[in-house]
């Protein structure tokens, strides 16, 4: 019975995101994890869709697939700005409001502020004086909040710079981390038993 982990990130947005997705889920069977990417290619429909209709529908499908998840893995690594995607810290913010692991880590070795400097250089704020709360992080502290209190560590981040976009060097040490972490809250024993799983009950663990 393995746990199953919503793989959320910007990963999604890459061009060759099935192939990429895969080598996660690999990476998470390894580790004794079920993986979940949030890829759309299974809504066969999709494509003659209006767009109504097809941001509707892969917002449900995202939707159900957390739901039935029992952690999430969430790639943090800033996205198009000095933060991470913006819909994957809708999808952290869920999981936090359902009580439910995140496991996080980001690709850049740079604390929120520095980058937030590097933008401001090119995009002045649109008031002058406008602070930056920092704090050191790695992002914005209710970021770095919601993943120390829902996994128990800290956003994972690379110790010898900073790591290409889409590397998986860290995606992989942080399912390590996620899946050890698992084992030790929901020993295997409980999960026959029928005492562990998701807030739902155990519809969330893969069998």
């Amino acid at each position: 019975m393995r746990p199953i982990a919503y793989l959320a990130g910007p990963d999604v947005f890459l061009p060759n995101a099935p192939e990429h997705a895969r080598r996660k889920a690999e990476i998470c069977a390894r580790h004794g994890l079920h993986a979940r990417p949030p890829l759309n290619e299974d809504i066969a429909t999709l494509a003659a869709m209006s767009e109504r209709d097809a941001w509707r529908a892969i917002y449900q499908k995202d939707v159900e697939m957390m739901e039935a998840s029992d952690l999430a893995i969430v790639n943090l690594t800033p996205f198009r700005g000095a933060s991470a995607d913006a819909g994957t810290l809708v999808e952290l913010g869920w999981f936090l409001g359902r009580n439910r692991p995140v496991f996080a880590y980001s690709n850049s070795a740079e604390t929120f502020t520095a980058r937030s400097a590097t933008i401001l250089e090119a995009v002045p704020d649109p008031i002058a004086g406008l602070t930056v709360g920092g704090f050191g992080l790695p992002d914005n502290l209710m970021i770095a909040g919601a993943v120390e209190q829902t996994g128990g560590y800290p956003i994972l981040l690379p110790e010898q710079g900073s790591l290409p976009f889409d590397s998986l060097e860290m995606f992989e040490r942080c399912v390590m981390i996620a899946a050890a972490e698992m084992g030790r809250r929901h020993p295997l024993k409980d999960a026959a038993t029928g005492s562990g799983g998701t807030a739902s009950g155990n519809q969330g663990v893969e069998r």
